[in-house]
C-alpha cells in the first residue's frame, strides 16, 4: 500500500484549493492512491465552519494593504492563518481504505485526526522538541510546566466527503509568529502560537529549515499510517499517467 506524496513549494491558497479539489475527484473515482501534499502559501487567513467573525483582529483595510486575503472553507475549526515558513499538508485519503486502527467500514474523522497529531508530534520530537495533544483541543502543542504555559505548533482542521479527507494541518517551522497577531488563532485566547525555530533547543537536534521538515513530516506519515510514500513529480503526472508515458500504479 502506498501514499503518493506531492510537494509544491510557495503557491498561492486558490491554486491549494485547486489541487485539492482534483485530487479528491480522482481519489473518489478511484484514480489514485491517498495522497499527501506538501506546500507553504503566502500570508492568508482561512475561516472554518465554526468560525467567529470577531476572532480576525485586524481590519479589511489593513489586510488589504498587506495583500491578505481571507477564505471561507469546509473545514473543521475556527479561523487560522498560513504563510511563508509554514509546513501545509492536505492528506487527500480515503477513510474506507485499509488503515490502521479502524474498526467499522471505514475510519473515524476524529481518529484520523488523532493520527495526523501523531505525525506532527513525532515530527516535532526529531527536531527535539517535545510536542503532546491537549485534552478538548484539537493540534499539537509544545509541553508547558510551572509557569509557563503551552504554545501551538500546529493546527489541523479536516473536512471529509463520502469518506475522503481534505484540507489538513499546518506546521508552523520558521513562520513569523507576529502574523498570528491579525488573529485569535482557533479561537483559543489562553495560548499562543509558537514554532520549531522559537523551540529548538541550541545546537538543534535536527535545523528546523522547511525541507528538514518536509522530510520528517513524510517519514513519519507513512510510519503512522502503515503504508510506503512514493514521490511523484508533478500532478500532472499523478493524474494522467498514461498520457505522460509513466506506468500506472
Amino acid at each position: 500500500m502506498i501514499v503518493n506524496l506531492l510537494q509544491f513549494g510557495r503557491v498561492s491558497y486558490a491554486e491549494g484549493l485547486r489541487i485539492q479539489a482534483e485530487l479528491i475527484a480522482a481519489r473518489k473515482a478511484g484514480a489514485i492512491a491517498d495522497t499527501l501534499v506538501l506546500l507553504e502559501h503566502p500570508p492568508v487567513l482561512t475561516m472554518g465552519r465554526n468560525s467567529h467573525q470577531e476572532n480576525i483582529l485586524a481590519s479589511e483595510e489593513f489586510l488589504r494593504s498587506k495583500g491578505v486575503e481571507v477564505y471561507e472553507t469546509n473545514r473543521g475549526g475556527d479561523v487560522t492563518y498560513h504563510g511563508p515558513g509554514q509546513l501545509v499538508g492536505y492528506p487527500i485519503v480515503d477513510l474506507r481504505g485499509d488503515l490502521p486502527g479502524k474498526k467499522g467500514p471505514h475510519l473515524g474523522p476524529v481518529d484520523f485526526v488523532r493520527m495526523l497529531e501523531e505525525v506532527l508530534i513525532r515530527t516535532c520530537r526529531n527536531f527535539g522538541v517535545q510536542a503532546q495533544r491537549i485534552k478538548g483541543r484539537t493540534g499539537v502543542w509544545t509541553i508547558g510546566g510551572g509557569s509557563v504555559l503551552e504554545g501551538k505548533l500546529a493546527a489541523i482542521g479536516v473536512h471529509v466527503s463520502q469518506g475522503v479527507t481534505s484540507h489538513g494541518f499546518a506546521l508552523n517551522v520558521t513562520t513569523d509568529l507576529r502574523d498570528f497577531q491579525w488573529i485569535v488563532p482557533c479561537g483559543i485566547t489562553d495560548r499562543a502560537a509558537t514554532s520549531l525555530e522559537l523551540e529548538v533547543e541550541d545546537p538543534p537536534l535536527l535545523q528546523p529549515t522547511m525541507e528538514n521538515a518536509r522530510n520528517m513530516v513524510s517519514r513519519n506519515f507513512g510510519t503512522v499510517f502503515e503504508r510506503q510514500m512514493l514521490a511523484v513529480e508533478s500532478l500532472e503526472e499523478l493524474l494522467h499517467p498514461a498520457i505522460l508515458g509513466t506506468e500506472v500504479r
